[in-house]
């Protein structure tokens, strides 16, 4: 949901700095690839496939309120407290994007906590 919130909003050091983190994590590069094409894979089950559809609705709200149909797939798989949650996260996703590129922080600078490099 990271990683997807910061290519949405086109921040360099974020994509960056989330992948390397979400790598450092576990997650595989398949996964993290396919997040450009997350409709035609079946790399994410339909509760990540909602995270997903609810943060590309959050992270494009310039456009208007968030579809409605949207909603009622993530409220199928997210309690109240959940989505408020979920909300929340993407929101701060967005604003540290937002930081990041207007103050032009450098992409590949990034390295996890006691990690080297991924």
């Amino acid at each position: 949901m990271k990683t997807r919130a910061s290519r949405l909003n086109g921040c360099a050091f974020c994509i960056d700095m989330r992948t390397k983190d979400e790598r450092a994590a576990g997650e595989t590069r398949q996964r993290l690839n396919a997040l450009s094409a997350l409709r035609q894979t079946s790399s994410y089950t339909p509760r990540e496939r909602a995270a997903l559809a609810w943060t590309e609705a959050i992270a494009n709200i310039q456009r208007g309120q968030a579809p409605g149909e949207v909603y009622e797939v993530a409220g199928k798989d997210f309690n109240e407290m959940e989505l408020v949650r979920l909300t929340l996260a993407i929101t701060r996703i967005d604003t540290w994007n937002r930081l990041a590129i207007a103050f032009m922080v450098e992409p590949g600078t990034y390295q996890p906590k006691g990690r080297g490099k991924s």
